[in-house]
């Protein structure tokens, strides 16, 4: 079987583009906080865009890019589960996508397991295509993902994107009548913050 199939050119594999039957892959993985509390979330079509899977789990503890491979493996899982030769899949992880091309060297130790066993489950694979998406193109797998870390985070029924985290970490603020009041922004019911007090 060649090896790698795919692999150079995301959306023109060896053959000319993609066969007649393959499965359409969305997927995304997050940590809040990086490391912190994080899940995956995949989306699985057929060629005709009809979903045929959604898939999501809570994964403890992890960085963003743990979360995008285990998402990516549990793509690649699913398609040889089941049977099929040929799988597409989109990401919103440049760097996971740069990676499985090759592009990009895969240094963190706890990545290279990962990235060998996703090379293992491609190998299995008769087509195999990858591509980057910016992130509001893959809208529902980002959902799973963010419902996953709810759920394993005891926040089971909280709608995704309910509590957005800010683009700013750190905030001043000063205590008044045991409440801390922020000196310059705001935060969202729900957020999740540590105080650090200074003299």
């Amino acid at each position: 079987m060649p090896s790698q199939p795919g692999i150079s050119n995301p959306f023109s594999p060896r053959g000319g583009g993609p066969p007649d039957h393959y499965l359409i892959a969305y997927s995304d993985g997050g940590a809040r906080g990086n490391p912190g509390p994080s899940g995956y979330g995949v989306v699985i079509q057929d060629q005709a865009g009809k979903k045929v899977a959604a898939l999501s789990e809570y994964l403890g503890h992890q960085t963003n890019n743990f979360a995008e491979y285990q998402g990516l493996i549990a793509a690649l899982e699913y398609t040889v589960k089941h049977g099929h030769k040929a799988l597409k899949v989109v990401s919103d992880s440049e760097l996971l996508v740069r990676q499985i091309k090759g592009i990009y060297k895969v240094k963190n130790a706890a990545l290279k397991d990962l990235h060998a066993r996703a090379k293992e489950l491609i190998a299995l694979l008769d087509w195999f295509s990858i591509g980057h998406v910016l992130r509001g193109h893959n809208r529902e797998a980002d959902e799973l993902a963010n419902a996953a870390m709810d759920k394993g985070m005891g926040r089971a029924g909280v709608p995704a994107r309910a509590t957005p985290s800010p683009q700013k970490k750190e905030f001043t603020g000063i205590v008044r009548d045991g409440k801390i009041e922020l000196l310059d922004g705001t935060l969202p019911d729900g957020t999740q913050v540590q105080i650090r007090t200074k003299a």
